[in-house]
C-alpha cells in the first residue's frame, strides 16, 4: 500500500511540474523576430482612422504608420493580425502576436496581464449620439438607456462601475457597434474621444455632446508579460521617434484629413513617451 502511495505522488508531483511550462507565456525576443524576418502585430481592421482596411484590403491608419516605421527598424517585414478589443490580451499570452498596437488604453488590471511600452497617445471617453433624437450631452442623460460600447474596452468598465443604471448592448467589433447606433439600437455609443469625434465628422447628424469623460488615459503598445526584450527595444524606438516628431508626423500623415484643418494634433500626440 505505501509503495503504490509513494507511486501515485510521485506520479503527481511529476505532473504539476509541467504545468508551469505549458503555462509560461508565449513570446519571442527582438533576435528571434529579426531572425524570422516578420513582426505579428495585432491592430483593428473597423476601427477609422486609427486601424482599418481600406477599399484595396490594405491596413491603413495611424496605428499601422507606426506599425510600417516598427517593422522598418527592425528590417523585417510585418504581418498584421485583426484583433478584437476583447482579445487583445489574449493573442499575447497565447503568442499569436508578438506586439499590439490596437488602442490599447493602459489600466493596472492590463498591466497585471501584459507589459506596456512608452504612450504614444492619450484620450478619454466620449459619447456620440444623434444631434436630433435623444442627443446626449450629459452622462445622467444614460441612465435607464441603451448605451452601446464594444466588449474589452475601457468604456465598458467606467459604464459598469461608475453607472450600473445605464443598460450596455455589448459587441465583438466596432463596425458592429457603429451600426447599431446608425439603427437606432441605442441613444449613444460611447469609446475613445478620439475616435467618437472622428466617426462624427463622417457620419452627418451625429455629433459628440460629451466629449472628456472620466479620466485622461495612455494608448501605449502592448507585449507579452515578460518580453523584456521586446519591451526595452520599444521603448528605446519611441524615445528616438520623439526625438524627429514622429507621431506628429503620423497625424498628420493619418489623422489631419479626419479631424480638419484647425484640428490640435497635440490633444492626442504623445512624443518620446512623455505627457
Amino acid at each position: 500500500m505505501r509503495k503504490s502511495i509513494i507511486k501515485i505522488t510521485a506520479a503527481a508531483l511529476l505532473a504539476f511540474a509541467a504545468l508551469p511550462l505549458s503555462a509560461k507565456p508565449k513570446f519571442r525576443t527582438v533576435d528571434q523576430i529579426k531572425k524570422a524576418k516578420t513582426i505579428k502585430i495585432a491592430v483593428f481592421s473597423d476601427k477609422k482612422p486609427f486601424g482599418y482596411v481600406d477599399e484595396y484590403g490594405k491596413y491603413q491608419g495611424y496605428d499601422v504608420y507606426f506599425a510600417e516605421r516598427i517593422a522598418k527598424d527592425l528590417g523585417v517585414k510585418v504581418k498584421y493580425v485583426p484583433v478584437e478589443a476583447a482579445a487583445r490580451v489574449e493573442v499575447l499570452q497565447t503568442g499569436k502576436v508578438d506586439l499590439v498596437l490596437a488602442n490599447f488604453t493602459v489600466t493596472p488590471e492590463r498591466a497585471e496581464k501584459v507589459d506596456f511600452a512608452l504612450p504614444y497617445m492619450k484620450c478619454a471617453l466620449g459619447v456620440v449620439s444623434n444631434e436630433t433624437k435623444d442627443y446626449i450631452t450629459d452622462v445622467e442623460q444614460l441612465k435607464g438607456k441603451t448605451l452601446i460600447i464594444s466588449k474589452g474596452t475601457t468604456a465598458e468598465t467606467f459604464f459598469t462601475n461608475n453607472y450600473p443604471e445605464v443598460n450596455l448592448l455589448k459587441f465583438d467589433q466596432y463596425s458592429e457597434a457603429y451600426n447599431a447606433l446608425l439603427d437606432g439600437r441605442g441613444v449613444g455609443l460611447s469609446t475613445d474621444n478620439t475616435e467618437v469625434l472622428a466617426w462624427a465628422i463622417e457620419n452627418p447628424g451625429f455629433a459628440v455632446g460629451i466629449d472628456s469623460l472620466g479620466s485622461l488615459d495612455t494608448i501605449a503598445p502592448a507585449v507579452t508579460k515578460g518580453n523584456e526584450s521586446l519591451l526595452k527595444w520599444l521603448n528605446d524606438e519611441i524615445v528616438t521617434l520623439g526625438k524627429e516628431n514622429f507621431f506628429h508626423a503620423d497625424y498628420e500623415a493619418t489623422l489631419r484629413a479626419v479631424y480638419g484643418a484647425n484640428s490640435d494634433a497635440d490633444a492626442l500626440v504623445v512624443e518620446g513617451g512623455k505627457l
